[in-house]
């Protein structure tokens, strides 16, 4: 299966092998932000949102999709981080006169 569009991809995060998937990813990392982790942080749900992360993007290894060696748990910031996505919110100080 090929998940170019974004049709494909909701679909493959709608069904129920990646949903399972999910969870044992979630469950083998502990419910923690692995990158947190890494740096001395303890991220879990009581913290923030978590997320399931593909290392390598199904749109280009869609073979890894289903892969639990291909998968890390990751807050919603790092996850955006690693995205390269913002929250949308900007600084509400940005356009002030800086002197």
């Amino acid at each position: 299966m090929q998940y170019k569009t974004k049709q494909e991809q909701i679909a493959f995060y709608k069904s129920s092998a990646w949903q399972s998937l999910r969870l044992e990813a979630l469950e083998r990392d502990n419910h923690e932000c692995v990158w947190c982790a890494e740096e001395g942080k303890v991220t879990t749900k009581h913290d923030a949102v978590l997320e399931v992360d593909h290392i390598k993007e199904i749109e280009h290894h869609p073979e890894l999709a289903l892969e639990l060696d291909n998968l890390r748990t990751l807050c919603k910031p790092c996850h955006n981080k690693r995205h390269n996505r913002f929250d949308g919110k900007k600084n509400k100080w940005f356009d002030d006169e800086k002197w």
